[in-house]
């Protein structure tokens, strides 16, 4: 186990540990957090974590160091689970495989344990899945705040559905039901698009209840939202599933991350600057969910019949050696003034900022739909797992900035999926062709202006984030008097 970054800490300084889930949308967000508050004078930010999830992060992470905002990086080994060497996260491994990194997350109990009560942190912020760290933070006398990346709206909705269990009763996976207890417009969902863990007795459902109440019991919860964005589900979230919370996104605006994507950025960008303004449907469905050939070759038509410039990101298990079998035959020739396709990684956020960008078609993971909104972009919402469903009804039906790609039957489950057809993807994009949507497109760029303000100096998410430094400060110095 090792510390990385400069060894000597300063006693007065308020040493936060940071504990992020093993998954880029996990990983990502939370080493923006860290980087925030390496920002504040007195305040040293670590993050615990494995050798290969530390190999995604730092780069950020050495970019703040360059600027004098030290993160260090305290790491372990990734538990033994029968997984390749160097395959930690969720983002490289199958859906098969996925239950192993779950896995791994128990198996970190006692490591948390032992790296926790040996360097004796002031505070403990981290993601959900580590229950375990409110009951070493009450050891240590501690506060232990949970860590959230995804809204509020979808984690309401999914503990509501969690306890009253209405999903239970409808006739079948397709048949509409309420979500009940929900401030603002009635939601309707049906039960294939829930969460698997909501349908099926998976590892989540079992550890539910251990999750919440570690929750409950933490110190407080930090969301990766804005209270704009979510403002009555924001009030709730209070109430019902929190003792204090603290809404500090998008964390991408303020995180000024760096990842190793050179050549993939410069070959988008100049490809960007040929085109015209919003011209440009931007296609990525995140680090975790991939297509079957079927799926991937009727999306290739579907993008070329819609008439309009894309850039697609297609990835794979291996993103150096994507697969391209699929590509219908004479298609990338057909569309090489048109398109552009991309295998492995890009900078998303720096591909939504651009102005030639107009529609950005998503998974609707919740990092995705932030950064969307956060540049002012649009959504084609193809949601494919995890609560991606829900927060796609946000999207959609709450703030009504996107439009679904497919109005059919869609699963959250690998094995009931159906193959969205070629005409229905170009239907989907043509609604945002030429002037139509004018309505859509201003509201998000609405958006836009509204997210950059709350993470400004005086805005919604810099004053939370800056009054829970402050209050960690104050716990810190009454954890000395014995007063914690």
């Amino acid at each position: 186990m090792a510390l990385t970054g400069d060894e000597e800490s300063n006693a007065q300084n308020l040493r936060v540990f940071f504990i992020p889930f093993f998954a880029a949308g996990h990983l990502i967000p939370m080493t923006d957090l860290a980087c925030l508050f390496a920002g504040h004078p007195g305040v040293e930010p670590t993050i615990i974590t494995t050798p290969a999830n530390a190999n995604l992060i730092l780069p950020t992470i050495n970019h703040h160091s360059a600027s004098g905002h030290q993160v260090h990086l305290l790491l372990h080994p990734f538990p033994s689970v029968d997984l390749p060497d160097g395959v930690e996260n969720l983002s490289t491994v199958s859906s098969n495989d996925s239950w192993k990194i779950y896995k791994a997350v128990d198996l970190c109990r006692d490591t948390h344990y032992k790296l926790l009560t040996n360097h004796s942190p002031d505070a403990i912020i981290s993601d959900i899945p580590f229950w375990w760290t409110t009951d070493i933070a009450g050891e240590l006398s501690i506060p232990r705040i949970t860590f959230h990346a995804v809204g509020v709206f979808p984690q309401i909705i999914m503990n509501n559905l969690f306890k009253n269990r209405v999903h239970d009763n409808v006739p079948n996976d397709s048949h509409p039901f309420i979500i009940p207890d929900l401030p603002g417009p009635s939601i309707t969902m049906v039960k294939s698009e829930l969460p698997e863990f909501l349908r099926l007795h998976d590892h989540l459902s079992q550890a539910w209840d251990d999750l919440k109440r570690s929750q409950l019991e933490s110190y407080g919860v930090v969301v990766n939202t804005f209270y704009e964005l979510e403002r009555e589900y924001c009030d709730l979230f209070k109430v019902v599933d929190s003792q204090r919370a603290w809404f500090v996104g998008p964390l991408a605006l303020k995180g000024k991350r760096e990842v190793e994507a050179g050549f993939n950025k410069e070959r988008c960008m100049r490809w960007l600057e040929k085109k015209e303004v919003g011209s440009v449907v931007f296609v990525c469905f995140g680090s975790w969910c991939y297509f079957e050939d079927e799926q991937l070759r009727e999306l290739a038509l579907g993008l070329e019949g819609s008439g309009m410039d894309f850039i697609w990101v297609v990835r794979g298990g291996d993103d150096e050696n994507v697969k391209m079998e699929w590509m219908p035959e004479g298609w990338e020739e057909r569309v090489k003034e048109k398109g552009l396709v991309v295998k492995g990684w890009v900078p998303q956020a720096a591909i939504l900022g651009h102005e030639g960008v107009g529609v950005f078609m998503t998974h609707c993971g919740w990092n995705s739909v932030l950064e969307g909104l956060s540049f002012g972009k649009p959504l084609l919402t193809w949601p494919l797992v995890f609560e991606q469903f829900i927060n796609e009804r946000l999207v959609v039906e709450v703030l009504k900035v996107g439009v679904r790609v497919w109005d059919g039957f869609r699963s959250s489950s690998e094995k009931d999926k159906v193959v969205v057809p070629a005409d229905a993807i170009a239907r989907a994009m043509k609604k945002f062709s030429e002037s139509n949507e004018e309505e859509m497109k201003k509201r998000a760029l609405e958006w836009k202006e509204i997210a950059g303000a709350a993470v400004e100096e005086g805005g919604s998410s810099w004053k939370d984030v800056d009054g829970l430094i402050d209050e960690l400060v104050v716990l810190k110095d009454e954890s000395k008097k014995g007063r914690f």
